[in-house]
This record gives C-alpha cells, structure tokens and sequence, in this order.
C-alpha cells in the first residue's frame, strides 16, 4: 500500500471528527512528499552534475596531455578534434547547470565558468598549433605555462560552483528538514485532538511516513557530509519513499564511480608527467626551484635533491660560465618574476641556451638549456619555465661526425692526385718546412732575406697544394704565408718570433704528415708503390681501396645527417667508420701472392707436383701494414708444408692419394683473435723423429714423458730441424724459431692442433694456427666494393701450373 492510499484512508476514518485538521495535516503531508522528490529529483540531481564536471575536465587535461607529448601531427589533429568535442560536451554541461541554477551566485559562476571553458581551450588549440608547426618547446611552454593555468582557474570555478550547489542542497534539506518537523507537530496535534480514536492510525502514520523521511534526511546529511559514497540507504518497501531510496542510492553508486574516475585520470597524468624523457623545472621568485618538476631531471642532474634549490647552484655551479655571464643569469630572476613579460623578452639574449657542467662524479655533460615565461592574465611573469636536456652523446657524435667528414675529404683529394705526384708533392713539402724550420733557427731577428726566403718557400707549399687540390692543406698554409707577408710590411704591427714561426711551422707538417699518413697507412698507396717499384714489371700488388664514389656517398650522407637525431649520427658514424677501416686493406690471396707464386719452382726443385693452394678468407682482408709480416710468416710455413708435410708423387700415388699435394688455409676471428690455420694432405707431423731430434738436442730427457702436443711443442725451438742434411730448401734450423718470433713481436701467438685422436701414432696431421691481434684484420661484409682480383673470389682454390701463373682452379 503506497504512502498515498494510507493518508486516504486516514481522512476517511477521521473525516467527521477532524475534517479541517485533518485536510490540513493532509495537506502538510503532500506538501513534504513533494518536496522530498524536489530534494532527491531536482537538487541532488544539479549537485551531482556538478560534481561530475570535475571529472569532465580531468578527462580533458589528460587528452591535452596526450596531444602535446604526441610526436605524429597527424594524431595531434585527431586529439586536438576530440578535445572540440569533449569542449561541446562541457558546454552542453554548463547550458544545464545554467537551467538548474538558483540564486545570481550560482548564475555568475556559471557565467564564469563558460568564459574561463573558451579562454582554456582556446589555450589548447593554440598549443596543438605549435606543435603542428614544429615548435615542441614552445608547445610545452605554452602548455604549462597556459593551458595549466586555465585548468586551475576553471577547476576553481567548477568547484565553487559545486560547493554552492552544495550549500543550496543543504538549505533544501534544512528547509525539508523544517517542513517536516512542521508535519509531525500538525499529526501530532491531530493525535492529541482525537488521541481515544487515532491514537494507533496516528502512530502507524509516523512509523510509515515520517520516520522513513526521517532516517533518509539524516542520512543524507552524513553522505554529504563525510563524503563516504561508499554508504547506501535500506530499501524496506517500495512505496514513494522507497523508490526516492533508490534514485538517492543510484545516483551516489554513480558519484563513486565518477570519483574512482577521477582518481585514475589524476594517476595516469601524473606518471605521464613523471616519464616525460625531458628536464623540466619551474623557477619562483628568489632564483628557487619549484617542489613540481619531472622525474627526469634527477636523471639528468644525477641527484634528488632539487626542490627549494637555488637555480645557480643546481644548474650553473661546475661550469664553464665566466663570472660576468653567471651574474646576469642570476640577475634574470629579479629582473623577469613578477615582471611584465616584456622584460623577459628584452633579457632572453642573456639566457644561455647551452653549457658544460661538471657533475659531482666528475663525468662532463653538456646541457642543452631552453627558457620560457609562465604568465598570469595580465601577463605577468609568475614564474620561468627551464627545460634541460643532456645533449653530450649528441654533440660527441656530431663532432666525430665532423672529424670523418674531414678525413673523407682529404681522402678524396689525395685520389685524384697519382701516387707517384703525391710522394713528389710531399717530399718538396717536407724539404721546404725543413729549409724553414733551419732559417727561423738561425735567425733570432728578422732579416729582409730571412722573410723572403720563408714566404717563397711557404708560398710555394701553397700553390702546390692548391694545384693538386689539396684545399686543407692550403687552408692551413695560408694562415702561416700571411703572417710572413705580415713580417713584410712593418706597418701591420707583425713581430719577429721563433716560438710562435716554430710553432706555425709545426702546424703546417702535422697538417701534411696527416696526408702523408693518409696516403701510406690508410690507403696503402706509398707501399704499394714502393713494392712495385722493388718488385719490378709484371708484378702488381692489389690494395682494396674504396673508389671515389664510395667517398662522395659517405660525405653526402655526414653532410645531410641530421644533428640533432641520436640514432641517426650512431648510423652514420659506425657506416663511415666502417668504410674508413676498409681503406688500405688487401686480400690475404694478394698478400701471399709471392709466396704461392714461388712454389711450383720449389717443388720442382724438391721432385714434388706443384701443390694446389686453397685460401679460404671467409670475407675478410688485411691492413697492409700487416703484409710484410704475413709474407714472413707464411713464407716459412707453407714451404715448409712443401718440403716436409707433402710427400713425393710415387709415395702420394702409392698411398691412394692424387699427384699434387694440397694446402689449406683458412681464416677466421674468435676470441678478438684474427685465427689463420695451415694444414695440408701430407702424411702428417713425425713425432717419433721430433723425439728423437729433441733427445739430441737435449731438449729433452730420454725418460721424460711427453703428450703429443708437447713434443710437437718442439719444433718451435731454435735451431731444431729433422732434416739429416742441409740443403737449398731447409736443414739450417731456422724456421719455425723464426715464425715464432715474427709472431710473438706483434703480441701474437702460435698454437699446433691435431686434427685426429690417434694420441701416440708415428705421425698425426695437424694444423699450425697463427694468431695475431684483430685489428690486423677487417670484414667486408656489408659493403659494397669491387674485389681487387678481376674473376677471383673469396675462398676459391688457387692451381699453381709449373709456370707459375695463378689461375682459378
């Protein structure tokens, strides 16, 4: 039975005795019903719409925050288009609150809030307009500088206007609770009047009406008060003021779900203002470091403790500032805080915009500094906003990045002179620093002759290298050639001294050694043309070199590389340097080239068919300075490998074996060692003999116990042979004694490895392994560079005819 029926039945039993008093109490009763669903239907309603605006516009400073750290312009149109529509439903929200408004405070804030609502998105779209155009510092300024501050402003708004709210729905509920307790004093008259006929109907209508409205009023007033949206009102039946129960519990399950929401977008906001990989920092008035900064910036500055420091000894201390740039810096503060931003914009150019700074490691950084103003409505300078980013790796990069561009182009000048011009140019270069260098010597005072001689002879060097298009080296010349046209002319205020002529000679031969050395060691063209020189007509020593084309692309790619993209200039530099390292280099199979070229004789001498030798490089060259070495290294082992290893044609074909011996080399890095192995096909090492030598020798004890690998240990010892007689070939001793110590002077090593398990047999094949340091060797896989040997590959057999000729086999 709803409360309605009840209050008709009352009137009914009651109407004869208590017709007025009763319409009246009846009327009194309606009246609280009615406002009760005002309360619960109308009021709360408003308060609550409201209090999700906070909510709303947390959910748009989040999108806000996800447009200004977005890196794709195209996504920061798309956010910039949600936040339009997030800025309909906002106002879509305040057209209500306006509806529902009651009283001119609530109007005025609501009117407020729709001025500040244009003024902050306003701030947004021209924050999405400088990251549009590139402008990623600016936009972050004007985000933190702008937008924040109008989110702070409409965030007080809409919480004033929600406390009024508040306050109205206290009133309301005072006034229900009024009207209410005017109720109960009516029935209770009522029930005093006809006490002997309503007592029990009047009890029956507290206890069904009034205590309910009752319980629910104080219960409200809790809610509101404690904030605990956690409560719900009992349900005990579903007459009006149960189902008013139920809107009332609904709409607070509603208020704890917006909190929750609220709650998580503050959470997601704030780690996303913490990961921001940028140094952000705020400064107050007195030069002090506001407590809000991003995590980041402990990162940068290795330390935590930054909040309320002063910003000259966080940021400026263990630079290299000069004293008079660190007081106008300091100075800033004073002169912009709480200043028309005009003066920030005639002080920005004292601003430094990037430093060295020595941290409490030691480490250096080099910080890359951008400044700008936090203004208030009049714009006024409240505080100033440094972004710091440690640029160190980058600025490391570039000027390595620099330093290869300027060895590409020395590189390709000296290929477009002829070696033979080039050791010419150098030469008379040389001689004429010589000549100086003895003038300026012997001359403690300027002489007429002195300087003549010093400037012809410099001018010379200029116009040489001028003409062979030696621009660096001219570069350099020039400046030293000046100041002796300087010394001619006592009018320009030149001084005569050996120092500083000493010094500017100095700078002119390291400028033409570095060519010089350019040219020897990294391209290997003054060697390679002195051997061939030594090595008369027909011979040709191959120097795999990058062509000119490869040095153009590397200069295109370091001049167009982008400076300021780490990942760029880490690509670019390990490609260059790359290519640098291939400059100079030679293929083993060239290096060698004497050697196997001289085998068909030696085993013709020996009655042996010439052996077949197989290279195989695995893709990777040498460094031609590494050539004599290996030519002295392997010129002894793989004769040896013809003279002992390979066995006569009747034996070979004897034993099943084809006439012509093989010999193996294979090559490999491991262990940041470039590995060489030699083996060949012969019948193996003779460890019986090596034993019986070393008994001889004394090198070892007739009784004394020895593995395998130890007595093969042995033919590394000087003077150690198993030849019997001394012949043209070998028998003298000297051999592997002398490969050893070729080895070892290069901090290299040798090791001899079985290649069977046979411990103990009469002879065992095995392989000598040559290791020498890896910077003697480079792999080639990657770059794209015609091989030295026209139809030749890597790894390919060589046939060596009894003519001598290398063919592929």
């Amino acid at each position: 039975m709803t409360i309605r029926m009840r209050i008709t039945l009352l009137v009914i039993l009651t109407f004869i005795a208590i017709a007025g008093i009763g319409g009246y109490a009846m009327y009194q009763s309606r009246g609280s019903a009615v406002e009760v669903k005002s309360v619960t239907e109308g009021v709360m309603p408003s308060v609550l719409a409201s209090s999700d605006l906070m909510g709303q516009l947390k959910d748009v400073q989040l999108a806000a925050m996800v447009m200004v750290t977005e890196t794709d312009n195209q996504l920061v149109v798309q956010e910039n288009e949600k936040l339009a529509e997030k800025k309909a439903v906002l106002e879509k929200a305040l057209a209500l609150q306006e509806k529902q408004a009651d009283g001119v405070a609530q109007r005025g804030l609501i009117v407020q809030a729709q001025e500040s609502l244009d003024n902050y998105f306003g701030a947004i779209d021209n924050t999405a307009k400088f990251k549009l155009a590139g402008k990623n510092e600016i936009a972050q300024a004007q985000f933190f500088g702008g937008v924040m501050q109008y989110q702070t402003e409409l965030e007080g708004i809409v919480n004033t206007l929600r406390i009024e709210k508040n306050r109205f729905k206290d009133n309301a509920i005072a006034s229900l609770n009024g009207k209410l307790s005017q109720t109960t004093t009516t029935i209770t008259m009522v029930t005093i009047v006809a006490v002997l006929l309503l007592g029990g109907i009047g009890f029956l209508l507290y206890r069904q009406i009034t205590g309910p409205i009752s319980r629910m009023s104080s219960m409200m007033g809790e809610i509101a008060t404690s904030q605990d949206f956690t409560r719900r009102l009992p349900v005990q039946r579903m007459d009006e003021v149960g189902h008013s129960i139920v809107a009332f519990n609904g709409m607070v399950e509603k208020i704890e779900e917006a909190s929750a929401q609220v709650r998580q977008k503050t959470a997601d906001m704030q780690a996303m203002l913490q990961n921001i990989p940028q140094g952000i920092l705020t400064i107050v008035d007195g030069n002090k470091i506001h407590p809000e900064y991003s995590a980041f910036l402990e990162t940068v500055f290795e330390t935590s403790d930054i909040a309320g420091r002063d910003l000259m000894d966080l940021v400026f201390s263990g630079t290299n500032l000069g004293a008079d740039t660190l007081s106008q810096i300091e100075a800033i503060g004073g002169a912009c805080i709480g200043e028309d931003v005009m003066n920030f914009e005639f002080n920005e150019h004292l601003m430094v915009g990037e430093l060295e700074k020595t941290m409490a490691g030691g480490n250096k950084k080099i910080l890359d500094l951008s400044w700008s103003p936090i203004t208030d409505d009049n714009d006024m300078v409240i505080r100033l906003m440094l972004c710091v980013r440690d640029v160190t790796e980058l600025r490391q990069l570039a000027a390595e990045a620099n330093e290869q561009k300027r060895e590409l182009e020395m590189i390709g000048e000296i290929l477009a002179v002829a070696p033979a011009k080039f050791a010419e140019f150098i030469g008379s270069a040389r001689r004429f620093l010589d000549e100086n260098e003895q003038i300026v010597h012997q001359n403690p005072e300027a002489t007429a002759f002195a300087i003549a001689k010093l400037f012809r002879n410099m001018h010379t060097i200029k116009g040489n290298g001028r003409t062979y298009g030696l621009l660096h080296l001219a570069n350099v010349v020039h400046d030293a050639e000046q100041h002796y046209d300087d010394l001619r002319h006592p009018e320009t205020g030149a001084v005569w001294s050996q120092e500083h002529l000493l010094l500017q000679l100095a700078q002119v031969r390291e400028i033409i050694d570095r060519y010089a050395r350019i040219n020897d060691v990294t391209l290997g063209r003054g060697s390679a043309a002195a051997e061939a020189s030594e090595a008369g007509p027909g011979y040709e020593r191959h120097v795999l070199t990058i062509d000119r084309k490869h040095i153009q692309e590397s200069l295109h790619r370091l001049e167009h590389v982008n400076t300021a993209n780490l990942h760029e200039l880490v690509a670019v530099r390990n490609e260059v340097r790359r290519t640098l390292r291939l400059l100079g280099t030679e293929a083993v199979q060239d290096v060698l080239a004497p050697v196997t070229d001289s085998l068909p004789a030696l085993a013709a001498d020996l009655g042996k068919a010439a052996p077949v030798v197989e290279i195989e490089d695995n893709g990777y060259v040498v460094h031609s300075f590494a050539s004599p070495l290996l030519q002295n290294v392997f010129m002894h082992l793989i004769r040896n490998a013809v003279d002992h290893g390979l066995e006569s044609t009747a034996e070979r074909v004897a034993a099943g074996k084809p006439e012509a011996g093989a010999i193996k080399l294979e090559m490999g890095v491991m262990d940041n060692l470039f590995q060489m192995a030699l083996s060949d096909d012969g019948r193996g090492l003779a460890l019986q003999r090596v034993r019986q030598i070393g008994i001889e020798k004394n090198l070892i004890t007739v009784d004394q116990a020895l593995s395998d690998a130890e007595l093969a240990r042995l033919i590394l010892q000087p003077g150690f042979s198993t030849r019997s007689e001394v012949t043209e070939v070998s028998g003298r001793g000297v051999g592997m004694d002398a490969v050893l110590d070729f080895v070892t002077r290069e901090h290299g090593k040798i090791e001899i490895r079985f290649t069977d398990t046979a411990e103990g047999a009469a002879f065992r094949p095995f392989q000598i392994i040559v290791m020498l340091p890896e910077s003697v060797a480079v792999e080639v896989d990657g770059i794209d560079v015609p091989y030295p040997v026209a139809g030749q590959e890597p790894g390919h057999p060589v046939q060596l005819p009894q003519d001598g000729n290398p063919q592929v086999a």
